[in-house]
């Protein structure tokens, strides 16, 4: 009943021993990618060849590769010679006798013992027979055989005295006697020859024999390894490698590619929401000196021009019901929203720089003279907040009224070229001639806002008016605002 338990832990261990198998598998395999990407192609070149030299000399050394020797026993049939035979001796010549009866035959027979041969001539012919060993056999056979004598003896029966039968007896005894010797010579020789023969026979038969027990027990060697499996592995691996720095370089870079630009946007919307913390840093610093010198005058018309008063009243309530909306995009909405977040139509600006400016001229009076020719069609068009409003005041502030007579302002827009262009232009003292000049950081927020917004497609351009004061020119694209 619980043997699946066991089972199923089984399988998990398994398939966690895989996946992190897999796991070192897959980075590994990233790691020699990027190693590879990070190289030039001159150094995988050297290295590669460095490799097969190297597995080249290698391949054929232990333990890459080993001998094995084996003994093997041949099949082949053995081969006994016999040694040859020693010749017969040739047999003496048979010498003609001499005639002594028409049947008379010579018989000749090889003396087994004994120091000669005897010769006896009877009614049946002539014979050779062996001379006895023995003197008293002799002298019992022949009276005239003599013990001492050695060679061929013919002894002739009694009454054969003819002297034409002894002649022929001698010469037959000589020639016989030649026979024999020659037939000894021959024999010796014969022999001679039979015993070199054996002697050569027994040397091809040892010859034979030794290569025999070579051929039959003959070594084999063997040369066992994966040298060449190792070096057609290695060609294999510089190929795949080759393959792998190619394909991998792109996916590499395109994935570099996307980190800049991931980055290079988190950058760029960290800056965003710098600058436009700075702005609001700025704006709540400029908005309560503003607001507070206006509740100010607002209550020392009361008492004096209270119709006035009214009119800073009800201008500074438009002021405040139109810049709060954009106050509160630019200290938390319009961070998180990127670039789209960052403007807003221009007729929205619009509305906080006129009752901004209806105020300026009721405290300033007759020194100040505004005027704004922004066209209709252009009041949707995008702009980026706060920017109209700090070159407004950068000029009330650093231009007119530090100027005694005062001066006039001017708010325009246009389209040059298809970008649209927002131009202040005041008949100040000039840019950076007031005693109270600023310190330019409201103009490089300016620079900085518009190159995170619209890179180098805007520019903030800043110049002398004729016959005084100071121009400053937006340039931003030209662009409408849907729903304004």
């Amino acid at each position: 009943m619980n043997s699946p338990a066991p089972a199923a832990s089984a399988t998990t261990l398994w398939a966690d021993r895989w996946q992190r198998f897999s796991a070192a598998v897959v980075k590994g395999y990233h790691a020699y990618a990027s190693w590879l990407v990070s190289i030039s192609w001159r150094r995988f070149i050297v290295l590669a060849i460095g490799l097969l030299i190297i597995v080249g000399i290698l391949h054929d050394q232990p333990p890459f590769t080993w001998t094995v020797t084996e003994n093997i026993e041949s099949q082949a049939p053995r081969v006994v010679v016999l040694p040859p035979r020693a010749p017969k001796a040739p047999a003496a010549p048979v010498a003609a006798a001499a005639p002594v009866a028409p049947k008379a035959t010579v018989q000749i027979e090889s003396p087994d013992k004994g120091d000669g041969l005897e010769i006896s001539i009877g009614k049946d012919g002539i014979r050779i027979v062996p001379k006895p060993a023995n003197p008293a056999d002799a002298a019992s056979a022949s009276a005239e055989s003599s013990s001492s004598q050695k060679g061929v003896q013919i002894t002739l029966p009694p009454g054969v005295v003819s002297e034409s039968v002894r002649e022929a007896l001698e010469d037959a005894r000589r020639q016989i006697e030649d026979s024999i010797r020659e037939a000894r010579r021959d024999a010796e020789q014969a022999a001679r020859d039979a015993a070199q023969a054996r002697r050569d026979a027994e040397q091809a038969i040892r010859d034979l024999v030794q290569e025999q027990g070579r051929a039959q027990s003959s070594t084999r060697t063997t040369r066992v390894g994966i040298g060449d499996v190792l070096m057609q592995f290695t060609l294999l691996w510089v190929v795949a490698s080759a393959i792998i720095k190619f394909s991998y370089k792109g996916r590499m870079q395109a994935e570099v590619k996307a980190a800049m630009a991931t980055e290079t946007a988190e950058s760029e919307s960290l800056k965003r929401q710098v600058v436009e913390a700075r702005m609001a840093a700025m704006q709540a610093q400029v908005e309560p000196h503003f607001l507070f010198n206006t509740l100010a005058s607002i209550d020392h018309l009361i008492e004096t021009d209270p119709p006035r008063a009214s009119t800073m009243q009800k201008n500074l309530i438009a002021l405040l019901r139109a810049s709060m909306p954009t106050m509160r995009e630019a200290n938390g909405q319009s961070m998180g929203d990127g670039n789209r977040s960052g403007v807003r139509d221009l007729g929205r600006e619009l509305a906080v720089i006129r009752p901004y400016l209806e105020i300026l001229k009721v405290r300033m009076e007759e020194r100040l003279v505004t005027e704004i020719a922004v066209p209709d069609g252009l009041l949707s068009a995008e702009f980026p907040p706060m920017m109209i409003q700090t070159l407004v005041e950068n000029a009330i502030k650093h231009g007119l009224e530090p100027k005694p007579e005062g001066g006039s302002l001017r708010v325009a827009a246009e389209i040059i070229h298809g970008k649209m262009a927002v131009t202040v232009a005041d008949t100040g003292l000039g840019f950076g001639r007031a005693a109270t000049a600023g310190t330019g950081v409201g103009l490089a927020n300016i620079r900085e806002r518009l190159q995170l917004l619209y890179g180098a497609r805007a520019t903030l351009t800043v110049a002398a008016n004729q016959p005084s004061g100071t121009v400053v020119t937006v340039t931003v694209p030209y662009k409408t605002v849907e729903g304004a």
